[in-house]
């Protein structure tokens, strides 16, 4: 599946989806049956009314019997406050429905996003899993709220009025229904438009979405190159395409609706003109007539109501359809091992290691290391060269083509990769923080790490000074990114958030290449004490941080070009040696 693609379409009657629908509602299947229930018991109770009147009018009116009229009042009466109390009822239950299953479904689906491989964020815009995760979540509560039970309804309380008429005269029961081909072919017509309408709508929601989203995140960019006017005019077509497709669904409903009106208008004059023909000839009573006229005018409310209510279901198939393609997306899935990590030392290998993010392009070609516990390994090398590969392995983001990862001498593919995580700390060179405080980022609401320990580990890298600085201290709103907070202080807090874990593997990936200088130095000390007795992976371009590395991989296209310390690689004269002269030269420079 290919997160970018368009809307599908959808079968309203697509049973086995349908199915899984209605499965969601299984926690609460007490209430889908009282729903059922109070559907079937307003269906009948609606063409009830026009039989009570027909009566009425024949038995009580045209003899002037005033006692009779006023208990058939009273009891039209006690029906009609019946029936809205049904509905009432009803729609309470059904919506209720709805937003339960739609807050369980939406559950799970964060929950699964939460374990899918880096690989499919990788491909897949920030804004259409917004859309899915949100408003195609939301089009599901109407599969309950408007859906199949309210169409079952609307089709019993259909069967039930053609009863009535029937039974009562089958030949103005004809004359009445004759528009009615006419009807179902404008209802077919309707439908298929709204469908097509809806689809468009919703890729179009996509597009906007995503859109939104990465021109909100890249905002800078779109200012830093004067694109400001370039991306609007962008933006005008996305949202005027999004209002188009919005516009034609609301003009086939604004058609279908006065269609729908003249079609009943027709099906009423011709009960009057045969039916008072009939009235006059003594087929049929009075009250026969009117309550006919009442029978058409229920007929063709719950049709109209089932084209919009067909929509409807099929807006819930077509988002359902798309959330469950997600769910059922196991090729995507973060796999994870069987055996339990409650410790682990921080021994890692790499035996002849091959990995792709995609197939036919090695980002690593046969890279064989070993570190071991307590030791510091750091990775050199171009942009490009494979450094970060290694270290999102080692966490198990990516799975490996070829070869075997051991830690502590246990293959990864093993390892339960939760339990694994727990003991490794990352330190990005793109801090990301969230909105909240910065204790929140920190800790991030993690019940066992204490705000003392968080304190200590501040203090004990140098942050804790500039953050009792804030206007609120370790409460202060770092806002989305961090954006109140400068590079190094993002910086700082990241660093904090990796070490108050106590991690046995700690991984450091151009960790203060975003640092000035005097705040460098601040940190470098406390950095040495951490990583003493802890196993450690620096990625550095300043080669002047690694020096003390226990060894250095200088990595050049997937592969590893040169390993040892510092002093041999400098002795060897070659890649490390010209990427030491050159940075030494624009020191000097």
């Amino acid at each position: 599946m290919k997160a970018s693609q368009t809307f599908k379409q959808g079968k309203a009657f697509d049973l086995g989806l349908l199915r899984r629908v209605y499965a969601l509602a299984k926690p609460y299947q007490s209430k889908v049956y009282i729903a059922i229930f109070l559907t079937v018991l307003a269906s009948f109770l609606g063409p009830i009314r026009p039989y009570l009147i027909q009566y009425t009018v024949d038995r009580y009116i045209s003899v002037n019997d005033a006692k009779g009229l006023m208990l058939m009042c009273l009891l039209l009466g006690g029906i009609l406050i019946l029936q809205s109390g049904i509905q009432v009822w009803s729609t309470v239950l059904t919506n209720y429905l709805g937003q339960n299953v739609i807050k369980d479904l939406r559950l799970k689906v964060f929950d699964y996003l939460t374990g899918l491989k880096l690989l499919f964020y990788d491909k897949t815009p920030v804004g259409t899993l917004v859309t899915r995760t949100v408003s195609d979540i939301e089009t599901i509560a109407d599969v309950f709220s408007e859906g199949l039970i309210n169409i079952s309804g609307d089709i019993l309380q259909i069967i039930f009025i053609l009863i009535m008429m029937f039974g009562t005269d089958w030949k103005l029961s004809l004359v009445s229904l004759s528009v009615l081909p006419l009807l179902l072919y404008a209802s077919y017509v309707f439908k298929e438009k709204v469908r097509i309408s809806f689809e468009d709508v919703r890729n179009q929601v996509a597009r906007l979405n995503t859109f939104v989203q990465e021109h909100i995140q890249g905002m800078q960019i779109v200012q830093l190159f004067n694109r400001e006017k370039t991306e609007y005019d962008r933006f005008k077509i996305i949202n005027a395409t999004h209002r188009d497709a919005n516009i034609r669904g609301v003009m086939y409903y604004s058609v279908f609706f006065p269609v729908v009106e003249l079609i009943a208008a027709i099906s009423t004059a011709l009960i009057v003109w045969y039916g008072a023909k009939a009235v006059m000839n003594h087929d049929i009573s009075i009250g026969a007539m009117i309550a006919f006229i009442m029978y058409i005018n229920m007929f063709f409310r719950p049709i109209r109501q089932l084209a919009d209510r067909f929509n409807t279901l099929q807006m819930g198939m077509v988002a359902a359809n798309r959330i469950f393609d997600l769910l059922d997306e196991e090729m995507h899935i973060q796999p994870t091992g069987n055996k339990a990590v409650p410790h682990i030392k921080g021994e890692i290998e790499f035996k002849d290691v091959w990995f792709a993010y995609k197939e036919g392009f090695d980002v690593l070609k046969d890279v064989s290391f070993h570190v071991s516990q307590g030791k510091t390994l750091a990775l050199v090398g171009a942009t490009g060269a494979g450094k970060s590969s290694v270290i999102n392995l080692i966490s198990r983001f990516y799975e490996i083509n070829k070869g075997e990862i051991l830690i502590d001498n246990t293959k990864l593919q093993e390892l339960n990769i939760h339990d694994l995580r727990k003991h490794i700390s990352v330190v990005m060179q793109d801090v990301f923080l969230f909105s909240g405080s910065v204790m929140d980022n920190i800790r991030l609401h993690h019940p066992e790490i204490s705000e003392e320990k968080v304190i200590e580990t501040a203090n004990m890298l140098g942050a804790h000074d500039f953050i009792i600085q804030l206007p609120q201290g370790y409460d202060q709103n770092v806002y989305e990114r961090g954006a109140t907070l400068s590079v190094g202080q993002r910086q700082l807090i990241s660093f904090v958030r990796a070490m108050v874990t106590n991690p046995a593997v700690l991984i450091l990936d151009e960790a203060t290449s975003s640092v000035d200088h005097e705040t460098e130095e601040t940190i470098q000390h406390a950095i040495k004490q951490m990583m003493k007795g802890r196993t450690s992976i620096v990625i550095a371009h300043r080669l002047s941080t690694i020096q003390h590395a226990d060894e250095i991989l200088v990595l050049d296209k997937g592969k590893i070009a040169e390993q040892g310390t510092h002093e041999s690689l400098l002795k060897q004269n070659g890649l490390y040696h010209q990427l030491y002269q050159m940075q030494f030269a624009e020191t000097i420079t």
